[in-house]
Formats: C-alpha cells, structure tokens, sequence
C-alpha cells in the first residue's frame, strides 16, 4: 500500500510541472508547428489550408541572405564572446573567495538594470563626436570621427556586450565544480601547462563551454532590438524579420514557419551539447 501512496503523492507533486510544461511549452510550440503551414488570409488572420510555401518563401533571395547573415553575425558573436568570456570565467573561478564574490556581483549588476537603457549608453559612445571619437582623438589615433553608430560593428559589439556575462557564469560554473587533481596529476607526468590545459582542463569544462555557446548563439540570430538600435535600418537579422512579420505585415504563418527554424538550430545546438556532455561522463565512468 505504501507504493501506491508514494505514487498518488509523486502524482500529485510533479502534476504543476506536467500542466506547466504542457501550457507554456509544448502547447504553444505544437501551435507554432501547425501554424507554419497554413495559409494566411486576404485581410486578417489565417485559413487552415495545408501550404509549405511559408517554408519554400525562406528560400527567397530576400529572406535567404537575411538568413545567412543571422547565422555569421551569431557564429562572430559567438567566436567573440567564448574567446572573451572563456578566459575571464576561468581565472574568476580561481580567485580566493573574496575577489571572486566582488567579480560575480561586478558581472551580475548589469542583469539588474534595463538592457534597453544599456543599449543607449552605446549610442552615446558610439555617435560621431562621442566618447570614442573623443578619446581616439585625443591620443590622436584617429584625425576624423569614425561614425561607428549604425554600423555592422556597433551591432556586434553590442551582441557581444549583452550576452557576455552568460559566457562567464557558465564556464565560471564548470570550472568551479572542477577536480584539479587531474591537472595536478597531468603536469607530474610531464605534462607542460599548455598540454595539461588543452587536454585535461578544457576537457572538463567543455559542457559549461557549449552552454555559454548555446546561451549566446541562439539569441544573437534574435535580438532584433539590439540590431534596431544600434545598426537602425542597416542590420537586419533574422528576428527582425519574425517581428515585421507578426506585428506589420501580420503574415503569422510565415512568422511561425521562421520560428520553427530557429528552434531547429537550436534544437541542433541542444544535441550537440548533450553529446559532448554525455561523451565527457562516459570518460569519467570509465
């Protein structure tokens, strides 16, 4: 009798999660999937006809390239950010305690603040006679202003401002969770510290790695506000496109078959990662 207990109260525990899961989750991406093949009405709204042309119309000039230039500015925002946030994550980690909790309040503060608001910090740096021109100017680096506001290398410094501290915190968490006797024992069997770092200590924090790799990549091919701000009509991402869809051109289908695109490079990215991680833990059973 007691099982059975134990399941009715397991049931009746885990049922919030099961009911959450199917509302915010699974229901609106099933919605999205079948969305993505109707076919949008004349005037408002969409008739439940059976279309694939949502997904053939990605394959327009137009759509194509806005699609390919979302994926190169994530994989150079991404390739940025892990050679920034990997180093700073991982001698973070090996602070004495002190240091290391007044780096973590430094990199959390931003989350307490606006992204938008820090966003348009940048734009004060970034306008012609602004902070950067200024300062160039002065170390007399530069004769004219660089006019870097509305570029495609504002847009990328601003990804990269924006999903750094995910980086941090994630390769922060894997290498505090690390065994160093490992390394240790690497470097007593004449391991030089280059050797011990590429195949010990990178090894081990390879999933906290993927995660910040998973954290930033998929984003930076969505956050259209970012782009709007600091590139304005010059950069547009894949987001953007989502976003005119749905709230302008009200082409939902279209919108959602976009979206479901994007959940399968991320879904892409997720097996990835789980493949890496679960290569690392047979390593260890073995």
């Amino acid at each position: 009798m007691k099982p059975k207990r134990r399941g009715w109260e397991n049931a009746v525990f885990l049922a919030p999660l099961y009911l959450f899961t199917l509302v915010f989750l699974i229901g609106p991406f099933v919605y999205m999937l079948v969305l993505s093949f109707m076919t949008r009405a004349e005037t408002w709204g969409v008739v439940q006809e059976f279309t694939l042309r949502n997904y053939a119309r990605i394959l327009e000039p137009l759509y194509y390239n806005t699609l390919i230039e979302s994926l190169k500015l994530a994989l150079l925002v991404t390739v940025l950010v892990s050679l920034l946030g990997y180093p700073f994550g991982y001698f973070m980690a090996k602070l004495p305690p002190k240091r290391r909790a007044l780096l973590l309040l430094l990199v959390m503060i931003p989350f307490w603040t606006s992204s938008l608001m820090r966003l348009y910090g940048w734009i004060i740096i970034f306008r012609a006679n602004g902070l950067l021109d200024k300062l160039l100017m002065a170390l007399h680096l530069i004769r004219k202003p660089l006019k870097m506001l509305y570029t495609y290398p504002a847009v990328a410094v601003g990804m990269v401002y924006a999903l750094l501290p995910f980086m941090m915190l994630s390769v922060y968490s894997s290498v505090e969770k690390m065994d160093w006797t490992l390394v240790e024992a690497a470097r007593d069997l004449g391991a030089s510290p280059a050797k011990a770092f590429l195949t010990v200590t990178l090894k081990l924090t390879m999933p906290g790695l993927m995660t910040g790799v998973i954290l930033t990549f998929v984003p930076s091919m969505g956050l259209f506000f970012v782009a709007d701000i600091l590139g304005g009509n010059k950069i547009v991402l894949l987001g953007s496109v989502i976003q005119e869809q749905l709230m302008k051109v009200h082409d939902w289908p279209f919108a959602a078959a976009l979206s479901v695109i994007m959940m399968a490079m991320t879904s892409i990215l997720i097996l990835l990662y789980r493949r890496i991680t679960g290569a690392k833990e047979m390593e260890g059973m073995i």
